[in-house]
């Protein structure tokens, strides 16, 4: 259940009888031909289907995370890295305050990575609260999944074209684009990473039918609702 569609007295009596909770955090980065909110929008998504039927309450999306290699692309923004640990710390703080002691971070955003280790540094002076950081597409059972359909999927390729995620009007190219060399564009300044990129797919076909994305989807979506469930000890 969001957050958003919840009261303050509802939370209250919630905590009375269980301490978990959603924190979905992601980005606005280029995504191809798909949507600039994707790693929000699937974050939030895959949070909120894994929670509704255990009645776990979901915190509104974070939508900026750390992207400075796609600042050359139009509409991307990004946070520096200690203003998002810093961000993610004092959410931390507020629901620990609250009375929510087993908060999962569900994360659609590689560059967020930074965040498991500022967890685990906000989990030492607070032990009384478990912190998770889950990377939903990257689990293993869900990117086993992605890795048996297509196993140069990458970036904004089908693994992230949803029907949620697209564009009204927006066709995608057909086929399939070469992986991008991630060495080479480790290095690179965002003009030259964009030039080395293109249209930003970083590899793979750019879409696949509905039943195999749906299948990925759902996979997700059990994946995270396992870690939900626990053990958290």
């Amino acid at each position: 259940m969001k957050i958003a569609d919840m009261n303050w007295m509802q939370v209250e009596a919630y905590l009375r009888r269980d301490d978990r909770c959603l924190l979905p955090i992601g980005c606005t980065e280029q995504h191809a031909y798909l949507s600039l909110a994707v790693d929000a929008i699937l974050a939030e998504r895959v949070a909120v289907e894994a929670a509704e039927p255990l009645g776990v309450p979901v915190f509104p999306v974070l939508p900026f995370g750390i992207t400075p290699g796609f600042m050359a692309y139009p509409g991307t923004v990004t946070l520096k890295a200690d203003t998002m640990l810093r961000v993610v710390q004092d959410l931390l703080d507020s629901l620990d305050h609250q009375g929510f002691r087993r908060i999962l971070i569900v994360n659609g955003h590689g560059g967020n990575q930074p965040v498991a280790a500022a967890a685990l540094e906000w989990m030492a002076a607070h032990p009384r609260t478990r912190v998770r950081l889950h990377n939903w597409w990257n689990a293993p059972k869900t990117m086993a999944h992605v890795k048996a359909v297509d196993p140069h999927s990458a970036h904004a390729s089908w693994m992230e074209n949803l029907p949620w995620t697209r564009l009204p009007g927006v066709a995608q190219p057909e086929g399939r684009k070469p992986p991008v060399d991630y060495q080479r564009y480790a290095v690179l300044s965002p003009a030259a990473a964009r030039e080395l990129a293109g249209d930003g797919n970083f590899g793979g076909a750019y879409e696949r039918p509905d039943e195999d994305v749906l299948a990925m989807w759902r996979i997700a979506v059990e994946e995270t609702r396992a870690l939900i469930d626990g053990p958290w000890a």
